[in-house]
């Protein structure tokens, strides 16, 4: 069965195919097209399948990962989106959290609402917290606002977002099927199918983005559909979600909020995965691309999970100062550092680096696309640490004497240093933006980096690993192979899943094990409907039901996991599992209170793809013997220049040992060893650096 994962970045869309009979598997990269990502979608897969033979035909499964939907929130490219909500709380958008996330600094800002308050209607209807109707719905007042936002403000998407629509979403849906026969043209998002969950302004603001980017995801996905149809694709096409599942594209039409992480999500899925195969199990996953770079927990072999994100931060580094969503997503910081952030002079006169991006067009500078501002990439080309003659395995030339051009004009003069200063100010700058940001990630998580791995991909993540690893004081980075599209492999590997959850506060006393297991019934059914729609049988679903639960009168919530077993028999189980799970937490569960039960999750799983750590590459030219393609002058702080040998990544032989500095190349990416540390290849043709860490 040959299967092929595709992920689009920022600046470079990733392909990786393998084919499971043969075990062997194919990689390959180009630039993104960003005014329309599907051109180097289908172009790529093209390529690929051209490259090693194969028709489109015997293509079983395209995995599909993308940052379409969170671009889209960042740059405001979504679609003129109105909104619907109970008459009297027009302003939630505008109000939020009512919180500051820099007290001391009066000139902080937010995010404008992606609906604006002209854009916002009021319905004369009202839902009780208990799910008691006070106020019927206005049928006709509903009809008329909605025309009103459609002919007069020209929007494409509308949200529906009612007061207490999580306990009885009556009058939400009510007013969607209504909407949706008299206007079957726009497209309509209801809270209580998005975020069935309390918390009004999450709730409504996860709805808002969801109708904004509607739109232009559905087109995309029924183009890519439809394009890939004409080629004579004939398999399933899976969409990865910010949770690591894969969702039918039909789904992920309906909710591409949840499409918001997906292409990293697929990497840090993969990161968990070699941990478990090496027996490591606490990493950081740490992905470094050409517009962002991410960073993940592993811890005892889980990749952390939670319902809680935020896009479009005004301040990257402070939390609260973007979009607050609530939808399921992989635990992960991501901050604008790529290898096509920009290095300008602050308003200090110091060296900044992003997060603004050259993106894939222009690009940096040494693309010669038309780039006038120099790039980290533009940095590492004058270090050494790229070779202008092998960029993307010599498909693409590096320009490195208007590399030199733009930071000697742009910068090195301005602030009267050499070239080399700026270039290694670039690189170093990057590097400690990325190390501070999971610092204070990993310190709200309780993670001490100490006794970690660092597993490293991405286009650039390779060239900076180990800088970034030894100040976080990382003993081991690990390399591992096909680092350079290691999101696309992760596509690969990544089961058919959905998850759904719903407020309902019931203290467990108060109900019996039927009204428990009752309340799980319909996500169940809900979340198995989703799998069925992507081709998976009623005998492959398997179910996992969560809690979140409390003590009665706290603020906070822990996540408690159900056996798998029947939900009326596991009913006398859920206090000694809550405490269980409470003493993890927080070290203790000596209190004797209620236990008040919040939200009740789902997570409908298929099975798991087969997937091999030793998938063997295919590689073109296998007469070669000796790994070292020769030397070049490399930048190594604080000596400077050196002669640096070079080593082609698929010519290195498991137990193969290389001592730094040492640069190790491949089609994808490049490996930079630093000076006094020592890496040797495993058995699975990873490169296991170690540290000297003091």
């Amino acid at each position: 069965m040959i299967r092929l994962g595709v992920d689009v970045g920022g600046t470079f869309t990733d392909f990786a195919l393998i084919d499971d009979s043969g075990g062997q598997f194919a990689i390959h990269k180009q630039l993104t097209t960003p005014h329309d990502p599907s051109d180097a979608v289908l172009s790529g897969i093209k390529e690929i399948l051209k490259l090693n033979n194969i028709s489109i035909s015997d293509v079983s499964v395209v995995a599909h990962g993308t940052t379409l939907v969170t671009n889209a929130i960042i740059e405001r490219r979504g679609v003129c989106t109105g909104m619907l909500v109970t008459k009297g709380f027009e302003d939630i958008l505008d109000t939020g959290m009512e919180q500051r996330y820099d007290l001391f600094d009066l000139r902080i800002t937010y995010p404008d609402p992606i609906v604006p308050r002209t854009l916002r209607k009021s319905i004369n209807e009202r839902i009780h917290f208990n799910g008691d109707i006070e106020t019927e719905l206005n049928r006709d007042e509903v009809i008329q606002q909605t025309r009103v936002l459609i002919e007069e403000e020209g929007i494409e998407a509308l949200a529906v977002c009612f007061l207490h629509s999580y306990v009885e979403p009556a009058h939400e849906r009510e007013a969607v099927s209504l909407i949706e026969k008299t206007f079957p043209d726009l497209y309509v998002s209801g809270s209580s199918d998005v975020y069935p969950n309390m918390r009004e302004f999450e709730r409504w603001t996860t709805t808002a983005i969801n109708a904004y980017t509607r739109p232009m995801a559905d087109r995309y996905l029924q183009k890519l559909q439809r394009e890939l149809a004409s080629l004579g694709f004939n398999g399933h096409l899976y969409i990865m979600t910010s949770s690591g599942g894969m969702l039918a594209p039909v789904t992920a039409r309906k909710f591409p909020v949840r499409l918001l992480e997906s292409g990293p999500a697929a990497g840090m899925l993969m990161s968990a995965s070699l941990g478990r195969e090496l027996k490591l199990p606490n990493i950081l996953s740490f992905d470094l691309g050409g517009t962002t770079a991410k960073g993940a927990l592993v811890r005892n072999f889980q990749p952390l999970k939670t319902e809680q994100m935020e896009v479009d931060r005004v301040n990257e580094s402070r939390k609260g100062s973007g979009f607050p969503l609530r939808i399921p997503v992989l635990d992960m910081i991501e901050i604008g550092s790529g290898g096509g952030s920009i290095a300008r002079i602050d308003e200090r006169g110091l060296l900044k680096v992003g997060p603004q991006s050259a993106g894939a067009n222009p690009g940096p500078v040494c693309y010669s696309l038309g780039g006038r501002s120099a790039a980290l990439t533009d940095a590492n080309l004058i270090l050494g640490y790229l070779d202008p003659e092998f960029f993307l395995g010599g498909s693409m030339t590096l320009n490195k004497e208007a590399a030199h051009g733009v930071i000697r004009d742009n910068l090195a003069k301005p602030l009267n240093l050499s070239e080399t200063r700026i270039a290694w100010g670039i690189h170093e700058t990057a590097s400690e933006d990325i190390a501070r940001a999971f610092r204070i990630h990993a310190a709200e998580r309780g993670f001490d980096y100490r006794g970690a791995i660092m597993i490293a991909f991405g286009g650039s993540g390779p060239v900076h690993a180990m800088r970034v690893a030894s100040k976080l004081k990382i003993p081991r980075v690990i390399f591992p192979f096909g680092a350079g599209v290691y999101s696309a492999l992760g596509l690969l590997a990544s089961p058919l899943s959905f998850e759904l959850s719903r407020s309902r506060r019931v203290i467990l006393e108060d109900i019996d094990a039927e009204g428990f297991s009752s309340n799980f019934l319909p996500l169940i059914a809900e979340t198995s409907a989703s799998l069925k729609e992507a081709g998976v049988s009623d005998d492959q679903i398997s179910i996992t039901c969560q809690l979140e639960a409390r003590y009665f009168g706290q603020t906070h919530e822990i996540v408690v996991t159900l056996p798998n077993n029947n939900l009326v028999d596991r009913f006398a189980d859920v206090r000694s599992l809550f405490e269980k799970r409470y003493s993890e937490v927080y070290s203790f569960a000596a209190i004797d209170a209620p236990i008040e039960i919040i939200n009740w999750k789902v997570i409908a799983s298929g099975a798991e793809p087969i997937f091999k750590m030793n998938y063997g590459l295919h590689v073109e030219d296998q007469q070669k013997i000796n790994p070292m393609k020769g030397t070049r002058e490399v930048y190594t702080e604080p000596s400077g220049y050196e002669l640096t040998p070079i080593y082609d990544r698929y010519l290195l032989s498991r137990g193969m040992e290389i001592k730094g500095p040492a640069i190790i190349e491949e089609r994808e990416s490049t490996c930079v060893i630093t000076a006094g540390s020592r890496a040797v290849v495993d058995q699975f043709l990873n490169i296991v650096a170690e540290l000297d860490i003091v």
